[in-house]
């Protein structure tokens, strides 16, 4: 039996939509791009508030993309994003990347991004992914990996907020440090044909590290990830709110700098 899907640690606080939200192919699956076609029919998991799924639905105007999250809730969000956009190859539906309800062979690509760091187990769930991906299709995957953000000028408080992360992140069933995984697990998982590439989202301008620095601040106070925290004992409210500030001092620095290291594999069945 598949193990049962992790906690997800950040939840849906609104300083975490505001980062999903953020999300588009370009920015977070350029590397799948030059493998569609218009006619593809594509299976998005872990869609979230629907943004790249909307985006991958554009760009397959013949096809049919289904978006699919654990978390029913936020798929509203994701139907009104494809109403917004004016979509109508687009749907949705819960589901569990670890048992997934559809039948073999059934999609042209099988994407998840930012996905695997989240669930218990990846291997089953690349698994999944591979017996409902069509023969000659792909299984797209994009995760970051915490332990190789990095980001300057140095501050004591967010080598604290990174530890912390990993900490419950790990507590919660996760694996934090997913990108540089993915490979591995795609092997484990009976996949062969494996292109696996990384890229990078890079905060620096002052409007950039503005919002970063604000969505990691707002998301370490007050959020499904803080109340975690101090629920399994990883940090105090007191420490929360040294590590929130922390992350707003960082942002107010004119020199300020962080990268995301992300992961990324496109595997061919």
């Amino acid at each position: 039996m598949p193990k049962e899907t992790a906690v997800y640690t950040h939840g849906h606080h609104e300083s975490v939509l505001r980062s999903h939200t953020w999300r588009t192919a370009e920015n977070s699956a350029a590397y799948l791009l030059g493998s569609l076609k218009p006619h593809m029919q594509i299976l998005d998991i872990g869609c979230g508030p629907g943004t790249i799924t909307a985006d991958l639905a554009a760009l397959v105007p013949d096809g049919h993309v289904t978006g699919v999250d654990h978390a029913p809730g936020i798929l509203d969000q994701a139907r009104a994003t494809a109403v917004e956009r004016g979509l109508d190859n687009v749907d949705f539906a819960v589901a569990d990347v670890h048992a997934l309800d559809y039948p073999d062979d059934s999609f042209c690509v099988v994407h998840a991004h930012q996905v695997l760091q989240h669930v218990g187990d990846p291997v089953q769930a690349l698994r999944e992914m591979r017996r409902v991906c069509k023969p000659g299709g792909f299984i797209a995957v994009r995760d970051s990996d915490y332990s190789a953000m990095t980001w300057y000028p140095h501050s004591p408080g967010m080598d604290d907020w990174l530890d912390l992360y990993r900490r419950v992140a790990r507590a919660n069933g996760g694996e934090p440090d997913a990108g540089r995984r993915l490979k591995s697990w795609a092997l484990q998982a009976g996949l062969t044909d494996i292109t696996a590439t990384s890229s990078t989202w890079c905060f620096s301008a002052p409007d950039e590290r503005a919002w970063w620095s604000g969505l990691w601040a707002d998301r370490t106070a007050a959020s499904a990830y803080a109340d975690r925290a101090v629920e399994g004992g990883h940090a105090t409210a007191e420490q929360l709110t040294a590590i929130s500030e922390a992350w707003r001092e960082w942002g107010r620095q004119e020199d300020a700098w962080f990268s995301v290291l992300h992961g990324e594999i496109l595997c061919r069945k």
